[in-house]
């Protein structure tokens, strides 16, 4: 099975991956989101999508980063389900983690990118 990554990613060595990527869910809380769907481990889509957060500048690039995570979840699922009813049930919970990124990724996305001196002080 092939997963789309950017070049940068697939340069990483194991050791640089694991200090950079923290699989599914927020670093810190991890916990909260499995790396896994219905028994089924997805966390080097998790790890693709951290790295692209990482390494964006740019919404377009954010959106990028979701919708190479989403597509990488459906061609894990596909390739590893046995099942179309586990496949539909897979599908449906992928959608769920595309749309959490979507909500809920953007301070994600944007810590340590805003330059402090550049932002304006409001009351």
């Amino acid at each position: 099975m092939q997963l789309f990554a950017p070049s940068g990613y697939l340069t990483l060595t194991p050791a640089a991956k694991a200090e950079l990527c923290n699989g599914c869910g927020a670093k810190g809380f991890g916990w909260t989101v499995p790396d896994s769907m219905w028994f089924l481990d997805i966390g080097e889509a998790c790890n693709i999508h951290d790295f692209m957060y990482l390494v964006g500048q740019t919404e377009e690039d954010r959106h990028e980063a979701d919708r190479v995570f989403l597509n990488n979840l459906i061609r894990i699922i596909e390739a590893k389900s046995k099942w179309q009813i586990v496949k539909m049930i897979r599908r449906r919970r992928a959608l769920k983690y595309y749309w959490a990124v979507r909500h809920f990724g953007g301070p994600a996305f944007w810590a340590g990118k805003n330059d402090l001196d550049s932002l304006a002080v409001v009351a």
